[in-house]
């Protein structure tokens, strides 16, 4: 009796002390990570890469960890008329909650067919992207019921939707690369029946229209605040990750003049990324897994392709202004996926990172 009570409050010490946020949620399925935020202003993780950065780092404001326990975190969303985010883990097939109000994070929904990019239509509604199993784009009604917008082009199955974005006229945009059916590890593997990966725009009368056809695999895509740019991430870029800008045609229908604004620059990766209001993109950054083309030696008679760099100096949010130039940088002991802005005055920034989900309050502002 005398061992089950010392094992009793040894296990409530331990929860006391905040050491493993999964199992105070409630979570299973991954590794739960610690972490430690800095007692210091300002936050040594947030960097400043051109003076023009400084106006938006908030300097008794750093960085927070809010849940941990997923395998792959993505496609974050906030309902600022609830107070709470939704996020996707992937390989784990769920979204996730994180309510402002209560600090709880958990689990929101399981079977969701393996969902990766999130976004909140104009009408407060979820629209979701499902990147395996069904290959389709799908919008939570206010009843819980689900209408299908897009599972097929001209025919065949759609490839795997990733990221998505409404625009102000109700029309939603969403890329369709194939990594949702490349393996098991985010879905079921399968083949491919589009014979190039994608953007897509649903018309407000459900139309579907492929507006862009030569990317290799697009990724993240966002909107400038006037809505006069799209921006479009290239994973497989000539020759890094890229981001693209277009012109929107003033119908809102088309885009041209095609531009790259941002070069990942060798092992760097780009991922999903959000706007603020000044038309900065802030985004999710890691290293690309990218291996030297030659062999180390690493000991016990055995050379590896190590990486190109870093994942420590890498991993976090890379800010960039409307010109392309890097700015900002938020180190974060994970690689960031996506993020997004929340909060009641939208300045929360909120960061899904691989198994964990961080937050830091900056002087910017979601531009949606």
């Amino acid at each position: 009796m005398q061992n089950k009570t010392n094992n009793e409050r040894r296990r409530f010490l331990k929860t006391a002390a905040g050491v493993g946020t999964a199992a105070l949620s409630g979570l299973a399925g991954a590794q739960s990570f610690d972490f430690k935020p800095s007692q210091r202003y300002p936050d040594p993780a947030v960097l400043i890469l051109d003076p023009s950065f400084a106006k938006y780092r908030i300097y008794s404001s750093t960085l927070e960890q809010l849940g941990s326990g997923m395998r792959w975190a993505e496609g974050p969303v906030y309902f600022p008329e609830h107070g709470y985010l939704l996020l996707s883990d992937i390989p784990n097939n769920r979204l996730m909650k994180y309510d402002e109000k209560t600090g709880k994070f958990g689990v929101h929904k399981t079977g969701v067919n393996y969902a990766n990019g999130n976004t909140r239509d104009r009408q407060g509604r979820l629209v979701t992207c499902e990147h395996s199993v069904t290959r389709r784009v799908v919008r939570t009604e206010k009843d819980g019921r689900m209408t299908v917008l897009a599972d097929s082009y001209q025919g065949k199955r759609l490839n795997a939707p990733n990221d998505v974005v409404v625009k102000s006229d109700d029309t939603v945009w969403f890329t369709d690369p194939t990594f949702g059916i490349n393996g098991e590890w985010e879905g079921s593997k399968a083949a491919s029946e589009q014979a190039t990966t994608n953007v897509y725009r649903i018309a407000a009368d459900g139309k579907l229209t492929a507006v862009i056809t030569d990317l290799v695999n697009p990724n993240g895509i966002a909107f400038s605040p006037d809505e006069k740019k799209l921006y479009v991430v290239e994973w497989k870029g000539t020759p890094n990750r890229s981001i693209w800008s277009y012109d929107v045609s003033p119908d809102g229908t088309s885009v041209s003049n095609r531009t790259k604004l941002i070069d990942a620059d060798g092992p760097g990766s780009l991922d999903g990324f959000r706007v603020d209001r000044d038309g900065n993109l802030w985004c999710g950054w890691g290293h690309s897994g990218a291996i030297a083309a030659e062999p180390t030696d690493i000991g016990g008679g055995m050379k590896a392709y190590l990486p190109t760099g870093k994942s420590e100096e890498m991993d976090g949010v890379k800010v960039f202004n409307p010109q392309g130039k890097p700015i900002g940088f938020i180190r974060l002991p994970e690689r960031c996926a996506n993020l997004e802005f929340g909060g009641p005055k939208r300045n929360r920034l909120y960061m899904a990172s691989s198994h964990s989900l961080y937050a830091l309050y900056v002087e910017a502002h979601g531009a949606v």
